[in-house]
Parts: C-alpha cells; sequence; structure tokens
C-alpha cells in the first residue's frame, strides 16, 4: 500500500471560538513551547521504532498468506469440504477489516503501547489455541483465527500512528517506506514459509511459528517501545502514566518542563466518511478488486494442486512468490511514477496561477495542503489517471488466469500471469489509498480503516463463495465473470475523475461555513 507521508495526519480539529477552542495533538508543540522539536528521539531511536513498527506490521499479512498452502491438507485433517474450510479464510479476512475500526480509536486516545500489547497478546494466544486444536473441534478453528486475525491486523493502523507521532512531515515519507516493507515481504514470504512447514513438520507447525515470532515481537515492545501518542506524551518529553512506561527508555538525554498535558484526541468515527461520494465512487472499485484477487489468491493452493498434481506442499507455498513479487515490485514502480505524476500537476497549476497574477488577479502561496484541497487543482487525473491501464491488466491477466487452470496448460503461464494480477492490483489498490489520503489528509487513519473495512469484507463474501461458483461454472467462466465485474468499475472511476473536483469544492465551501465568524447560508 503506497501511503503519502506528508499528508496521512490523524485526527481533526474543530474550531468552535477563542475559549474553547478544541486543539489538534498534531500541532500541540507549537502552543507552549516553539522552539522544543517535534520529537524528542534521535535520528537512530527514530529508525528503530519504525523497524519495530514494521516487524509487528508484518504479522497481518503473513498470519494470512502462512496459512493458504495448507487448506488442501486442513480439508483432509479436519474432514471438512473446501468450502467449509475457506470459510477460516473468509473470517479472518471480515475481522481484518473491522478490528482496525475499534482498536484505531482506542489507539487515538488511550496509547499505541497498550493497542500493541493487547493486539500481540491475542495473536500469541490465538496461536496456541489453533496449534492444539483438535481436528474433531472444526468451530473452534473457525472462531480462533477469528481471534488471530483481530489481533494481528491492527498492528497496520497503529504502526502508521506511531510514524506521525515521531516523524515531522519532512521526513514521514522515508519513515513509512521502512515500514511499509512488513505489509508487502508477508503475501510474498508467507506462503513459501506455509508450504515448507506444513510440508514437512505438519499444518500445526505454521501456528507455532507465528506463537514465536509474534511472542518475540511482544517482548521487544514491552521492553524497549516508548509511548508516544502526543496526547499523553507531546514530543516524548513528558512522562507517560506507570503503566506505559519501558524498562529501557528512549530519548532519556532530553527533558522538558511542562505545565500541563497536551488534550486528548476526540473519538474518530470512520463510518461517517463513507457518506461521500467521491470517496464511494473510489472504494467500492477498490473493494470489487481487491475481492477478485483475493479469490485468485486462495484458490492457488487449491487449483493448482487439482490441476498439477505433481506439486508438493512446499511447491505450492512457492507458487505464491509470483504473485508476492509482482505486488512488491508494482508497488514501488507505481510509486515512483505516482510522484512524477503529481510533480507534473503541481507544475501545471502553479503555471495556471502565475498566468493569472499577470493577468492582474491575486495568487496567494499555497501549502501543499491548501493545493490538494483547492478544487482548482487536478488532483483527480493526477493520481488516477493511470487507474485504467492498470485495471485492463488486471482484467485481462484474471480471466486468462482462469482459463489457463482450466485447460492445464504448462505451470508458467498461471504464474506469469498471477505475478501481473499482483502488480496490477498493488498499483490501482496504492493509488486508490494515496488518492483518499490526498482527500482527508487530517483523517488518514479513519479514511483507511473504512478502506480496509469495505474492501475486505467484500472480498470475504466472495471467497467464501467462490468454491461454490467454481464447482458450478469453472475456473475459466468464473474468472471471466469476475474480470466483467471488474469492468463496472470504470463508469465510477471516470466519473470521479471528471466530477470529483466539484465534490471537493463543497467540502470546502461546507468548511468555511463553519468557521467562527462566517456567515451560514442555511
Amino acid at each position: 500500500m503506497a501511503i503519502s507521508g506528508d499528508d496521512v495526519e490523524s485526527g481533526s480539529s474543530s474550531t468552535k471560538g477563542d475559549s474553547d477552542r478544541k486543539v489538534d495533538p498534531e500541532t500541540y508543540q507549537d502552543k507552549p513551547q516553539k522552539a522544543e522539536p517535534y520529537s524528542i528521539y534521535t535520528k537512530r531511536e527514530k529508525w528503530f521504532l519504525v523497524a519495530l513498527g514494521s516487524f509487528a506490521c508484518l504479522l497481518s499479512p503473513l498470519t494470512s498468506n502462512i496459512y493458504l498452502p495448507v487448506l488442501p491438507l486442513l480439508s483432509l485433517e479436519f474432514h471438512k469440504s473446501v468450502e467449509l474450510i475457506n470459510l477460516t479464510v473468509t473470517s479472518y479476512m471480515v475481522l481484518q477489516g473491522i478490528a482496525p475500526v475499534f482498536w484505531a480509536p482506542i489507539a487515538d486516545r488511550y496509547g499505541r503501547r497498550i493497542v500493541f500489547i493487547l493486539c500481540l497478546a491475542t495473536l500469541s494466544l490465538s496461536c496456541v489455541g489453533l496449534a492444539l486444536t483438535p481436528t474433531s473441534a472444526y468451530w473452534l478453528l473457525l472462531l480462533l483465527r477469528c481471534f488471530q486475525a483481530a489481533g494481528s491486523a491492527s498492528t497496520v493502523a497503529v504502526s502508521a500512528g506511531l510514524i506521525l507521532d515521531i516523524a515531522e512531515p519532512s521526513e514521514r515519507g522515508s519513515f513509512i517506506g521502512i515500514y511499509s516493507l512488513g505489509p508487502m515481504a508477508g503475501p510474498a514470504f508467507g506462503p513459501v514459509i506455509g508450504g515448507a512447514l506444513g510440508g514437512s513438520l505438519g499444518w500445526r507447525s505454521i501456528f507455532w511459528f507465528m506463537c514465536i515470532l509474534a511472542g518475540c515481537i511482544l517482548i521487544l515492545i514491552v521492553l524497549a517501545l516508548p509511548e508516544t501518542l502526543r496526547s499523553l506524551v507531546g514530543n516524548g518529553s513528558i512522562r507517560p502514566p506507570r503503566l506505559l512506561r519501558t524498562p529501557i527508555r528512549l530519548g532519556a538525554k532530553v527533558n522538558y518542563e511542562k505545565p500541563h498535558n497536551p488534550p486528548k484526541r476526540l473519538w474518530s468515527n470512520p463510518f461517517r466518511l463513507l457518506f461521500n461520494a467521491d470517496v464511494l465512487l473510489v472504494i467500492v472499485p477498490n473493494a470489487i478488486t481487491t475481492a477478485v484477487y483475493s479469490s485468485v489468491v486462495t484458490t492457488i493452493s487449491i487449483l493448482f494442486q487439482d490441476t498439477y498434481p505433481f506439486l508438493t506442499q512446499t511447491d505450492l507455498g512457492l507458487c505464491y512468490l509470483a504473485v508476492g513479487g509482482g505486488c512488491a515490485i508494482g508497488a514501488w514502480v507505481n510509486g515512483r511514477l505516482l510522484d512524477r505524476a503529481y510533480r507534473a500537476a503541481e507544475r501545471e497549476y502553479e503555471a495556471t496561477k502565475a498566468q493569472t497574477v499577470s493577468d492582474g488577479e491575486e495568487h496567494p502561496t499555497k501549502s501543499p495542503l491548501e493545493r490538494k484541497l483547492d478544487p482548482e487543482f487536478p488532483l483527480e487525473r493526477a493520481r488516477l489517471k493511470m487507474i485504467p491501464a492498470n485495471l485492463a491488466v488486471f482484467i485481462a491477466c484474471t480471466i486468462g488466469y482462469g482459463w489457463c487452470v482450466e485447460a492445464a496448460v504448462h505451470i508458467s503461464a498461471p504464474l506469469i500471469l498471477s505475478f501481473f494480477i499482483g502488480w496490477s492490483l498493488i498499483s490501482t489498490s496504492n493509488t486508490i489509498q494515496t488518492f483518499i489520503l490526498d482527500l482527508f489528509p487530517r483523517e488518514g487513519s479513519s479514511i483507511t480503516a473504512a478502506n480496509n473495512m469495505v474492501r475486505w469484507t467484500l472480498s470475504a463474501v466472495l471467497v467464501a463463495c467462490e468454491e461454490l461458483i467454481i464447482d458450478a461454472l469453472n475456473p475459466g467462466w468464473t474468472f471471466t465473470i469476475y474480470g466483467a465485474i471488474c469492468v463496472l468499475a470504470y463508469p465510477m472511476l471516470y466519473y470521479e475523475m471528471i466530477c470529483g473536483h466539484q465534490f471537493r469544492g463543497r467540502r470546502k465551501a461546507a468548511a468555511a461555513a463553519d468557521l467562527p465568524g462566517a456567515v451560514n447560508p442555511k
């Protein structure tokens, strides 16, 4: 997922008057003592904290993908149909989308450290339970997979909040680049590890592996991760509550005195953002393509085992390297193309404004944030213009993948197609993620939670039905239908590119009407 570091802000502030104005904790450091640094941590300490957050982020996609190669084995061990075993994947996806909506507000109000510890403890204990689950208790497998998702899925959002706490805008980009390595490594290497462990030591070994890994990261966080929530510790110089202190203290060389603690953030509600038309116009296509991608990924081990019976459990895990490699390379390439397109839009915007100055009109200098919110800035075209081509590649490769598996062609063909499925999907998904962060730069956590909730819920529904559809039709026609459904995304995306600036303009006007002293048109 590509994230624009300069624009991601958690929470928002609202102004009601000079006496009772709510203060945005992000700007608190400028209120009492403007000379204080944004964060007391050194560069090396910040890199350590970001690396620790990245390791925690690795757990969510790793927990999801390490499980996929052993799905056929679990079907035999538990004496359940593939459809029922797929429900354990579906339940994980549902909780993966829902859990961050509840954990993120807690992390924004009570602290990052406590949520990290609770999430990783939940993940570790659920892995122990899964490793000990008897094969006669399918219901327990399903239930513990839900707890596993609830524990691991929120680490991505909390880690992003940690970076916002310690890194000022000028350095967030490089930190978020390192932080995103964790989520990108999970899909690429999870199935490989799962296939190797499942093929040699049995399916239970993958849960013991996840328990040990999550436990080690939990110990590191308990010992060394300081509380960073700015509404609790400011720039790190305010001593946190006793329960949030660490045995190993970072940033100890600096100690500022403050007369009072900064204000707490208000509870954030991600659901309200879904009522914006321009948000739905891009989130729905993103959910459709993500659901189809999830269907491709979850069927690799099942369809490949039937079509290519010579593959071992380890071989099935290695097959996932193609789609994971496509995601990793596609994310890097698409990110650079997005930056280039945005810089070109900035030059075009500045040239247009410079022309208005030469014509005698005023053109006040705008910050990058003000520029993005300006309805005259071609934000939609800058961000979304590459999506039609990426979506066309995704649709073509998805349909081709289905027919290659159906015809049992050489295994290299579906693997190559899965590589480009991963490439085009991550390019589309990251573009939309970057765009919605541009739309709501001060509510990055909330808009991300809303996006994930919609796309993972739809993915769960499709994965739950996919085996029934494949049995009723065949892989070729199944993925042809999926590709046809993706075509429905084109009208929504083009409408957003054409009319999106109007939605931004109305939001800007509504926000201006709420400012103190402004005349409310109502």
